[in-house]
C-alpha cells in the first residue's frame, strides 16, 4: 500500500478548469466517500483551494489507484477524464511525500513562501479524519507534513522572501489606485472566512480608513468587525443583501465566499472601484471590467503578474528545500521500517511455529524424557532460533531505513518472499497508458 497524489494546480492548469474542479465541503465529503469505495484505494484526503485540486489516497496499485482517481473526478466535476489527462499530475510513494511536503512548505505555491496554504492542508486533513477517510497512512503522511511547513516557516526566512495571495492582490489594487497604502480609503470585504480575515487585516495594517464587512451569516462578520476595531481600525457591518449599495460607496471590494452565485455583477455597479476576487469558483463577474473606471483583480490575474516576477533563488528558498529533503528522507526511512515490521513479526511466529512443532515431535519420540530435561531443551531450542534471527531481522531493518546500501525491495523479497513494491513514481498523467477498455477511443 503506497500513497499516490493525483492533482492539478495553477502550474499545471488553467484557472478555468481548476474552477471546474473546486470542491466545496458537501462536495468533498462525496466525492471522498466515493474515492475509498473504489476497489483499489483506501484512504482519501482532498485538498481543494483557489491554486490547486489535488486529492491524496492509499493504493494497493499504481494504474489502478490513477484510473479509480480519474474516474471519480471526471464524474464529480462534470470534465471528460481524456481532458483531465493533460492537466493532471500523478505522484506516488516517496515523491507522493515531497509534493506534500513542498506544498506544506509553500514552495509549490504561487506565491512562494506564502502561509495560508499550511492551514489549508491542516483543515484537509481534519475534514478527512471527520469524514473517516484517513487511516494510519495518511495521518502519517499530514502529520510529517505539517511538522515540515512548521519548520521551513520557523527555521528560514522564507516568510520574508514570500507573501500570501492576499498580500500581492493588495499590492496591484494599489497600483491600479496609483497609491501607497489605503490611508483615505474605505473598503469592502465580501465573506468573513480565512482569506476575508486576513485581508481585513492587511488591510487594517496599510491604513485603510473605514471597512465594511458582509457576510452570510451575520454573527461571523460581526466578530471579524469586533476584530478590527481592536486593531484599531474603523469597520462595521451590514446585511449581505445590501451589499450592493455598500459596493457603491467603497474604493475598494475584496471579495472571498464559497458563494455559488456572484457577488458582485456589472448591474450593481455605478461609479469607478477596484474589485479584488480571491475566490474559485469565482465571486465577481468578469463582465464588470467593461464598465469604464472598474478594476477587476482576480486569481487569472494574479497568475500573470506572479509568473511575471523574478523567481531567482534565495537563500531562505534553498534553506526550506533543504529542510523539505531532510524530512521526506527521514519519513521515507521510518515508512520503509513500518512497511518490513509486520514481515519481520511474520518470520519470528513463523519461526517459533516451527520449532514448537519439533519440540512436540520431540516429547513423542523421547517419552521418558524427565521434564526439567524437556524444558532445559525448549529453552535452547528458543535461544538458538533467536540468535539466528536477530541479525538478519536488525539488518533488514537497517537496509529498509537505508535503501541507498542495497534494493529493499529485493532484500524483502529473498528473505521474506514478498511481492516487490512499486518504485515512487512523479508523472504527468497524460504520459500514462490509457487502460484496455479506453484504448481506440481517442
Amino acid at each position: 500500500m503506497s500513497v499516490l497524489v493525483v492533482g492539478m494546480s495553477h502550474r499545471s492548469a488553467p484557472v478555468a478548469l481548476l474552477e471546474q474542479l473546486s470542491m466545496d465541503e458537501k462536495v468533498q465529503h462525496g466525492t471522498g466517500a466515493a474515492l475509498v469505495a473504489q476497489p483499489s484505494l483506501s484512504e482519501a484526503m482532498i485538498i481543494s483551494t483557489c491554486n490547486r485540486m489535488e486529492v491524496y489516497t492509499v493504493t494497493n496499485a499504481f494504474h489502478a489507484g490513477v484510473e479509480d482517481v480519474l474516474r471519480v473526478l471526471a464524474k464529480v466535476s462534470g470534465v471528460d477524464a481524456a481532458d483531465l489527462r493533460r492537466f493532471l499530475y500523478v505522484r506516488y510513494s516517496d515523491a507522493a511525500a515531497e509534493h506534500l511536503f513542498n506544498v506544506a512548505s509553500g514552495l509549490d505555491s504561487m506565491v512562494v513562501g506564502e502561509q495560508q496554504i499550511i492551514g489549508q492542508v491542516r483543515s484537509a486533513y481534519v475534514d478527512a479524519v471527520d469524514r473517516g477517510t484517513v487511516g494510519q497512512n495518511l495521518h502519517a503522511l499530514a502529520q510529517t507534513a505539517l511538522h515540515t511547513g512548521k519548520r521551513v516557516h520557523t527555521e528560514t526566512g522564507i516568510d520574508d522572501s514570500g507573501a500570501s495571495m492576499v498580500t500581492v492582490a493588495l499590492d496591484e489594487a494599489l497600483e491600479l489606485m496609483g497609491a501607497e497604502d489605503f490611508t483615505g480609503k474605505t473598503a469592502l470585504v465580501l465573506g468573513a472566512g480565512a482569506m476575508s480575515s486576513l485581508s481585513a487585516t492587511h488591510l487594517g495594517k496599510r491604513g485603510v480608513d473605514n471597512l465594511i464587512i458582509a457576510n452570510r451569516t451575520r454573527s461571523r462578520a460581526e466578530r471579524l468587525a469586533e476584530h478590527a476595531r481592536e486593531a484599531g481600525v474603523a469597520a462595521e457591518v451590514v446585511d449581505f443583501e445590501d451589499r450592493a449599495s455598500a459596493v457603491n460607496a467603497v474604493d475598494l471590494v475584496v471579495s472571498a465566499t464559497a458563494s455559488d452565485d456572484f457577488t458582485v455583477t456589472p448591474a450593481e455597479i455605478t461609479r469607478p472601484v477596484v474589485l479584488v476576487d480571491l475566490s474559485l469558483p469565482r465571486d465577481i463577474d468578469d463582465a464588470v471590467a467593461d464598465i469604464d473606471g472598474v478594476h477587476l483583480v482576480n486569481i487569472e490575474s494574479l497568475h500573470e503578474t506572479v509568473h511575471g516576477r523574478d523567481t531567482e533563488d534565495s537563500r531562505a528558498l534553498r534553506a526550506a528545500e533543504q529542510i523539505v529533503a531532510q524530512e521526506v528522507a527521514l519519513f521515507s526511512s521510518e515508512q520503509r521500517v513500518r512497511e518490513v515490521a509486520p514481515a519481520v513479526t511474520r518470520l519470528r511466529r513463523n519461526a517459533a511455529e516451527i520449532s514448537g512443532q519439533e519440540l512436540e515431535r520431540l516429547r513423542t519420540r523421547l517419552p521418558e524424557m524427565a521434564d526439567d530435561d524437556f524444558e532445559q531443551v525448549s529453552r535452547m531450542v528458543k535461544r538458538v532460533v533467536d540468535k539466528l534471527l536477530h541479525a538478519p531481522t536488525v539488518k533488514i531493518k537497517e537496509l529498509a531505513a537505508n535503501s541507498d546500501t542495497v534494493s529493499v525491495e529485493e532484500v524483502v523479497e529473498q528473505l521474506f518472499g514478498l511481492e516487490r513494491a512499486v518504485a515512487s513514481v512523479s508523472v504527468e498523467a497524460e504520459k500514462l497508458p490509457l487502460p484496455e477498455e479506453l484504448r481506440g477511443k481517442e
